[in-house]
C-alpha cells in the first residue's frame, strides 16, 4: 500500500489527471464529489488529502465499520457505496471548473446513474449542485428532482476547505442520508 506523501513535483504533475470511479450497479449511495484535487490526483485516490474529513466521517455518521484510507476505497463497494465526481479532471481548487464543465458533469453523472442505479446520488457540495443542477436557490437535504429513479440529496462538501462545517456537523447531515437507505433496505 502506497501512502507516501506526494512531493510538490507530483502535485503540479497531477493537474488534470482523472481518478477511476469507485462504482457498482445497484449502490446504496453514490457520493460524488465536485472533482478531485491535486492531492487526489497525484495519489490516484478519492478525498485523499489529510484534511479532508469525507473517511471520518462515512465512519463516524456509520457508513462504515472502521476508518478507511483513502487507498482502501474500493472497500466501499462492499458496503453498498461508491464515489464518483462531476468533473473528473483534478485541480489545485473547484474555483478553477466553470459553469460549462459543471453541467457537463450533471449530465456524465446522469449516464452513469442511469447505469449502475443507485439508490441517492449524494452531492458534495451546494455550490457545485446548484451549478451543475442550475437550481440557484437549492439548500442542503433531498432535493425535490431525482435523477434517473435516483433520489438526490445534497451534503455540505467535507473538504478541509469548507469551515462552515465542522467534523460534528458533516457527521450529523450524513447520517441522515445512512438512515434514509437504511429503512429503504
Amino acid at each position: 500500500m502506497k501512502s507516501l506523501k506526494p512531493s510538490r513535483a507530483d502535485l503540479l504533475a497531477a493537474q488534470n489527471k482523472t481518478l477511476r470511479d469507485v462504482i457498482a450497479p445497484n449502490l446504496r449511495v453514490l457520493f460524488c464529489g465536485i472533482n478531485p484535487g491535486l492531492y487526489s490526483g497525484a495519489t490516484g485516490h478519492h478525498f485523499a488529502r489529510p484534511g479532508n474529513r469525507f473517511w471520518p466521517t462515512l465512519h463516524q455518521a456509520g457508513f462504515t465499520p472502521r476508518l478507511l484510507h483513502p487507498n482502501e476505497e474500493r472497500e466501499l463497494l462492499r458496503f453498498g457505496y461508491g464515489i464518483t465526481n462531476l468533473v473528473p479532471r483534478a485541480t489545485a481548487t473547484a474555483d478553477e471548473l466553470d459553469s460549462e464543465e459543471l453541467v457537463a458533469g450533471r449530465r456524465r453523472l446522469e449516464s452513469r446513474v442511469k447505469r449502475y442505479q443507485p439508490q441517492v446520488v449524494a452531492v458534495l457540495g451546494i455550490g457545485a449542485y446548484r451549478t451543475a443542477f442550475m437550481k440557484r436557490t437549492a439548500t442542503l437535504g433531498k432535493q425535490p428532482d431525482g435523477l434517473a429513479n435516483a433520489i438526490v440529496w445534497v451534503l455540505p462538501n467535507p473538504s478541509g476547505l469548507n469551515a462552515h462545517y465542522q467534523l460534528a456537523n458533516l457527521v450529523e447531515q450524513f447520517q441522515i442520508v445512512r438512515q434514509l437507505v437504511e429503512q429503504n433496505h
